[in-house]
């Protein structure tokens, strides 16, 4: 790779504000060779265009038998100083530049053949596999991409090196800030700290040409274990005392770039794109894998749950189905919107053939309060009967509180009933409610619910 081909790399396609994102995939074939990066024998990957929800999948064709390994954290095994996908007997070393790559140029599916049991390290920055992507094309697919939006925060420690997931402000991908410090080696290398947005940021210019580095000491440890033995500071980064030994940086900070460069490809193997603010803190390959696992699992979680509303028409017929509310005692008409364990979004349309009418008030019909607070619990007792734990039970309301009234409701009004989780477990949970009609709020409550048994009496 020459330095003009670092300093000087393309601008990344980005869609247009407001425009449904779509998958995408490389537009033709292109390959990568070179020796690994640990192992250092020789390796070629071809990047081949795949099919919609096909996802990353690596395929080591120089064994008797191909073994397909799709790029998933749960095909991860714990390796030093690398990320290392295992089926079987089989492996593929070092995918956390390729990874990276690909999810820094918003690629959603590819196959990857790989001659070899490693990835080729090229200089060791992302860079080669940024190029090949580019030489190959990117072709935007006609299916929406896979995003999940995390709502709750996932953190993992270990000592003081940590790794946190927080749900994201606003819509779009994962945000990613990095803190390096190397406390007592701060002299070789200072703290540093980058942030990266793959919205508003440019991958392949700030992030991409950062190369893996090593401490002096670090550097000589894996050529006594074996481990790199073809390359020579002049090939990657080695630091000591005075600097990069035999090299220079091509960034001042270019040690938390690598860092943030690897975070975004051990994150790429939770297989889907993840809405989230991730602060790491002397994060490593070890704790973005278990980081990894966890977001993994909530995604899988979140995708069980709407199974269990998935093709169904949420009118009357179907509310009815999941309630044990009858006329006249059922007040929820339509659910408009679901997500299973967090929130929804109902409605209520009121009638002046409202049997509580006529006696509230003779006149001047008003819908009773009490009523509304019922509505909005029937509201969340729909919601936290679409997640697993709570299959075949009934919320029944156990208490209210800070419950206000605050419009009149009449005849010709819809209700719009807005529910959202604040805790849950298998026995008892809590939902924040509101009523609105137009843009006013006509009550509000938080209210507590015991989950039972259906059929209990």
């Amino acid at each position: 790779m020459t330095a003009s081909a670092v300093r000087q790399p393309q601008p990344v396609d980005r869609a247009a504000p407001g425009a449904q994102v779509r998958q995408r995939t490389v537009a033709s074939t292109a390959s990568v060779g070179g020796k690994g990066l640990m192992l250092g024998r020789d390796a070629t990957v071809t990047f081949l265009p795949a099919p919609p929800d096909h996802g990353i999948v690596f395929e080591r064709t120089d064994l008797d038998r191909p073994v397909v390994i799709p790029a998933l954290v749960t095909n991860v095994i714990p390796n030093a100083r690398r990320t290392t996908l295992k089926s079987g007997d089989a492996t593929i070393e070092t995918v956390e530049h390729c990874m990276s790559a690909l999810r820094g140029l918003g690629i959603d599916n590819a196959l990857l053949r790989i001659s070899g049991p490693e990835l080729p390290c090229g200089d060791g920055s992302a860079m080669p596999f940024v190029e090949a992507i580019r030489a190959a094309g990117i072709a935007e697919q006609d299916a929406p991409r896979r995003m999940y939006r995390l709502n709750e925060t996932v953190t993992v420690e270990e000592g003081d090196a940590s790794i946190t997931a927080v749900p994201a402000d606003s819509p779009g991908g994962m945000r990613l800030m990095y803190d390096l410090d190397y406390g007592a080696n701060s002299s070789r290398i200072p703290h540093q700290a980058w942030s990266f947005d793959p919205a508003r940021d440019d991958y392949a210019a700030d992030i991409a040409p950062a190369r893996t580095y090593s401490l002096k000491e670090e550097a000589e440890a894996l050529w006594q274990a074996g481990l790199c033995r073809h390359l020579t500071p002049r090939d990657v980064l080695v630091i000591g005392d005075e600097g990069p030994i035999q090299n220079e940086f091509r960034f001042r900070d270019e040690p938390v770039r690598h860092k943030m460069l690897d975070a975004i490809g051990d994150l790429a193997l939770v297989g889907t794109i993840v809405e989230c603010q991730v602060i790491a803190n002397r994060s490593g390959h070890g704790l973005n894998r278990q980081l990894g696992m966890k977001l993994l699992r909530l995604v899988q979680r979140d995708r069980q749950a709407r199974k269990l509303v998935e093709g169904r028409a949420m009118d009357a017929r179907a509310i009815s189905r999941l309630m044990p509310h009858r006329y006249p005692m059922l007040l929820v008409d339509r659910v408009l919107e679901l997500e299973p364990g967090r929130r929804a979004i109902g409605v209520k349309n009121v009638s002046i053939n409202e049997p509580f009418f006529p006696g509230h008030y003779p006149g001047t019909p008003i819908m009773p309060g009490v009523l509304i607070v019922e509505a909005l619990a029937q509201m969340g007792g729909l919601l936290l009967s679409q997640t697993l734990e709570h299959t075949g039970k009934v919320a029944v309301l156990l208490s209210l509180d800070k419950v206000k009234l605050r419009k009149a409701v009449t005849p010709g009004d819809q209700l719009v009933l807005e529910v959202e989780t604040m805790r849950a477990t298998s026995r008892s949970a809590a939902v924040k409610a509101r009523a609105v009609v137009g843009e006013k709020v006509a009550a509000e409550a938080e209210i507590r619910f015991m989950m039972v048994d259906q059929d209990f009496e």
